[in-house]
């Protein structure tokens, strides 16, 4: 019998297949970086990955329940090992950002990079006007284990939905899935633009103040901005559709 309620297991596999379409995406590090999902309820939840498990091998029991403490809740009495770091840093978000109910880290190629660059993310491309103005950075203080550093996270993150953690990686948040794959996405693709421009050597064209400010409005997230977001989530469902029996499991 499913020791879970169904809304538990429907966000469980909501979750898996977020897991894999990271690693599709070629978002992954080995068993490192994490993606978290909070769980509706009166006690304070979330969903993250079991430490050891490769992203593209991800299913839905895999993942561990823990609360805000790091202690883990799970109905079939297993403990599994969750990444210290990961509590630390999505712990953070999920106490003290309400709105965002689905928290993603990476440590990409191109997010590295950028986030060793002093000036950070260039407005250089439409992916990057995206974040004009709506984007957070953090310095790095080492491995994310001491759970002081949890203050300084949410205080650099603001308002904001997206953070460049400093020589460490990409940090991307939404109200659901849906949102938080779409902000992780589009920033991965700005850098990786930044990336290749400045290696070309050439001159930046920078567009100017207004049209940043412009076109970083145009990325709405109202009710027409959030259902282009689920029809993007939905349509990259369709790329691992055959792997859904085995990370629904």
């Amino acid at each position: 019998m499913q020791p879970f309620t169904p809304e538990e297991w429907a966000l469980r596999c909501e979750l898996a297949a977020l897991y894999r379409l990271v690693a599709h995406f070629r978002m992954t590090d080995l068993i490192d970086t994490h993606i978290s999902l909070r769980v509706p309820g009166p006690v304070p939840r979330f969903l993250i990955n079991r430490y050891g498990v490769l992203f593209d091998h991800m299913k839905a029991s895999d993942l561990v329940l823990i609360d805000h403490h790091g202690e883990v809740v799970d109905p079939r009495g297993e403990v599994h090992e969750v990444n210290a770091a990961g509590f630390t840093i999505h712990s953070a978000l999920h106490m003290a950002r309400h709105d965002l109910n689905c928290v993603i880290h990476t440590h990409t190629a191109a997010g590295m990079a950028v986030a060793a660059q002093e000036h950070g993310l260039l407005p250089i491309s439409q992916h990057a006007l995206k974040f004009y103005g709506k984007l957070a950075y953090h310095r790095y203080e080492g491995v994310a284990l001491d759970l002081s550093e949890r203050e300084r996270l949410v205080a650099d993150l603001g308002p904001h939905r997206a953070m460049i953690l400093c020589n460490h990686g990409l940090l991307a948040g939404g109200r659901n899935v849906a949102e938080a794959f779409h902000e992780i996405h589009f920033l991965e693709r700005a850098c990786q633009a930044q990336v290749q421009a400045l290696a070309g050597g050439s001159k930046l064209i920078y567009p100017s103040e207004a049209v940043c400010r412009l076109t970083a409005s145009q990325f709405t997230d109202d009710d027409k901005g959030l259902r282009e977001m689920q029809l993007a989530w939905n349509a990259a469902l369709r790329l691992i559709e055959g792997q859904r029996g085995d990370y629904c499991s």
